[in-house]
């Protein structure tokens, strides 16, 4: 039996506090309710999963599969910009039902391509302040800018080392994985999803993955800005990075064993303090590096399955393979979040999303 926890209590009893009205007391019933389940749907202390939903499953849209799904952000418009691997965007048309259920059906998608007609290794994407898209490749890696209509635009430098051996010391598949804008726009960041090549472990023995920055100048020319040491759990990549709005960064950490199934981690990291290592060829590079600071929100493998069901062991039906994150709602110091999983185009897997919401520790 799970224990009543504290975020849960306080976020039922905020939304009783706002529906008890002169005017909907005859609400109270169904308020009640809601409360009484509320604990039932916590992850952990921080996190409470509201919903999901398998309805874009093995679903095609104008002649295009959807699905390989391995980022999500915001659009202007309010829909949700959704990256599939396989060179293609799409936008959703997404919207909480229920008690948190979220619905989604595809309204656009547009095709991209590298700067020879290719395809792209689609992985990490941002919808910068001016409505065009950045969006990373681990091929290389690289970060392009394109259109809304999926012309593109231009190509951001990267360091020499972050590139795939021989050109650098990247492992081929295990580079850019995750993007993000912090506010104010000037800052972005794209995460490694593994270690370079000679780079090792901090001192509780965990990999130290790179997170590159550029910083703004002018209205959308981005230059290489400093770089992070971000220390992963032993056995898990950074899957995705995403501003949480404060100068702080959601960090979604995963990894997968045959016959077990998904891990899936959601950290809270802070790179405000950690040292640039960006001239540093060999990680940990010694007692003055200090690399970012982390804490865990939850596991997700510690939710409720809310009746989920899986087609290949794991130990929650509810995981499968989440790559994608967008923040969709800010307010009262907590966040929702949009996730979404990766079938890889494949019958053993499914193209999931999921609703939570965060309660976000003080800084």
């Amino acid at each position: 039996m799970r224990t009543r926890s504290a975020f849960a209590a306080t976020a039922a009893a905020l939304a009783a506090a706002a529906c008890l009205t002169p005017t909907t007391a005859a609400a109270a019933p169904r308020q009640a309710q809601a409360q009484a389940h509320a604990p039932a749907r916590a992850c952990s202390p921080s996190v409470r999963i509201d919903g999901f939903s398998d309805a874009l499953d093995k679903a095609t849209f104008q002649g295009s599969f959807v699905g390989n799904f391995s980022a999500l952000a915001v659009d202007k418009d309010g829909t949700v910009a959704a990256l599939s691997d396989r060179s293609q965007l799409f936008s959703l048309d997404v919207r909480q039902e229920g008690r948190g259920t979220p619905s989604a059906k595809p309204v656009r998608v547009v095709n991209l391509a590298d700067e020879k007609g290719g395809p792209l290794d689609s992985e990490g994407l941002v919808v910068d302040r001016d409505g065009t898209r950045l969006v990373t490749s681990e091929t290389e890696p690289s970060v392009r800018r394109y259109g809304k209509d999926g012309k593109l635009l231009g190509r951001l430098p990267v360091p020499g080392a972050l590139q795939v051996a021989p050109a650098g010391r990247a492992v081929s598949n295990q580079t850019f994985e995750g993007l993000t804008l912090q506010p104010g726009g000037r800052t972005l960041i794209a995460s490694m999803e593994q270690s370079l090549t000679g780079d090792g472990q901090d001192a509780a023995g965990r990999p130290l993955v790179r997170l590159q920055t550029w910083q703004r100048h002018g209205r959308q020319e981005f230059a290489l800005g400093p770089q992070y040491a971000y220390p992963a759990d032993k056995g898990l990549g950074v899957a995705e990075i995403t501003a949480a709005g404060d100068g702080r960064l959601l960090v979604l950490e995963r990894g997968f064993t045959p016959g077990v199934g998904n891990t899936v981690r959601l950290y809270l990291a802070d790179p405000r303090r950690a040292s640039d290592v960006s001239a540093v060829t060999n990680l940990p590079g010694g007692a003055a590096t200090r690399p970012v600071g982390k804490k865990l929100l939850a596991d997700l493998g510690a939710c409720p399955s809310l009746g989920a069901t899986a087609r290949q062991p794991q130990q929650n039906p509810l995981l499968d393979n989440i790559e994608g994150l967008a923040v969709t709602k800010r307010g009262g110091g907590s966040l929702r979040l949009l996730l979404v999983s990766d079938d890889n185009q494949n019958a053993a897997q499914i193209t999931r999303l999921y609703s939570l919401t965060v309660r976000l520790p003080r800084p």
